[in-house]
């Protein structure tokens, strides 16, 4: 956890219900994401700029994305609630709504609308899958490869990653069900529409585990979106999975002998959600960072530090090129038509529903 201090400047603080005072907001702000190349992009784009404009804050960053919905049932139980926004994939909020843990909120009310007058619920469109999540970005989990150690011949399948013949070698995937059951029912045969109703069968989740039986044995297991790309710099996998923006990280910052394998690559959403029934002051400064930090400028503004598209239709036109590298970012996202030809469209309503008993499944076949 690292605090972040104040710069000098001032600003009128607002929320969209109407003005509240600086004195009535808050000033600690405690947001919890994910850390690595991610974290940096919103600390960039939103953190640093919302700093400068409030005297007198200090925001705390706390890197417990992933265990997000585990430690708000448990703060929720302790009756303690210490964080005020949380980054959460789609699927987690859909959980976290439905047990109460989040604030359901107005969207055209709490956030800003387009530049142009358009509603941000127009403006987010479809990206807006519950009543308690706020779309920051489209991101996707995809994997890298070590383009000095898988030989001549370039991986091009998803299916590359279960063929241990061809290319030999660990291969690092996230300790989660989700995305690895998809991709192992899927080179085992199973069409990309049939998916979800063969994971809904006990017979369908035995398959899917029965394809990563094959390759248990050479995987390494990461938890951080930071450690696939160290693995790969550090030769120790020769495929990875992660978020295609740690990908970006480093292959185009960090000039790593990387590759990046966009078949199946899976789409999600990130965004935030704000716990339930915060005390007024930390609630109306929780509203007044989201709305400013999910404004048209401030989305378009992250991805000159990411690969993620943002989330709001408004922003795409601003997306240029990135901060530092003076590279265009469009080719580098994940929606560029070059680099889905083929993806995987994550179904959040269906693990919101199946998350709890999937993850038991999961950790009982880890454990055999």
């Amino acid at each position: 956890m690292k605090v972040m201090k104040t710069l000098a400047a001032t600003t009128a603080l607002t929320v969209a219900a109407g003005a509240v005072a600086a004195e009535d907001m808050a000033n600690e702000l405690t947001l919890v994401s994910w850390g690595g190349a991610y974290q940096a992009s919103q600390n960039k784009a939103y953190v640093e700029p919302y700093l400068a404009m409030n005297p007198g804050l200090t925001v705390i960053w706390d890197e417990s994305s992933a265990e997000a919905v585990a430690k708000l049932r448990a703060m929720d139980e302790a009756k303690n609630v210490t964080w005020d926004l949380v980054d959460a994939v789609a699927s987690d909020s859909m959980r976290l709504c439905d047990e109460g843990l989040a604030e359901e909120l107005d969207h055209n009310a709490v956030l800003a609308a387009a530049p142009d007058g358009t509603s941000a619920t127009d403006d987010f469109g479809d990206l807006i899958v519950s009543d308690c999540f706020v779309p920051q970005i489209v991101y996707s989990t995809t994997f890298g490869y070590r383009t000095d150690m898988v030989g001549a011949e370039m991986p091009t399948s998803v299916c590359d990653i279960f063929d241990t013949t061809k290319f030999p070698g660990k291969r690092s995937l996230q300790k989660r069900p989700i995305d690895n059951v998809e991709w192992a029912l899927y080179c085992d045969g199973v069409a990309k529409d049939e998916i979800y109703d063969t994971l809904g069968t006990d017979e369908g989740v035995a398959r899917a585990f029965a394809k990563l039986d094959t390759i248990k044995s050479d995987v390494v297991w990461w938890t951080a979106g930071a450690e696939t790309p160290q693995l790969l710099a550090d030769g120790e996998v020769v495929f990875g999975s992660t978020f295609n923006g740690r990908l970006f990280s480093a292959i185009a910052e960090q000039n790593q002998p990387i590759g990046m394998l966009w078949d199946m690559q899976s789409f999600d959403l990130d965004g935030w959600i704000m716990p339930a029934n915060l005390p007024a002051d930390r609630k109306a400064r929780a509203l007044d960072f989201l709305k400013f930090a999910t404004d048209t400028q401030r989305l378009a503004d992250q991805a000159a530090y990411i690969s993620y598209g943002p989330a709001r239709a408004s922003s795409a036109p601003l997306v240029g090129k990135h901060a530092e590298l003076g590279i265009d970012m469009a080719p580098h996202m994940p929606t560029d038509p070059d680099n889905s030809g083929n993806i995987h469209v994550y179904d959040y309503e269906w693990w919101a529903d199946n998350r709890d008993d999937l993850n038991a499944k999961f950790e009982a076949w880890l454990a055999k």
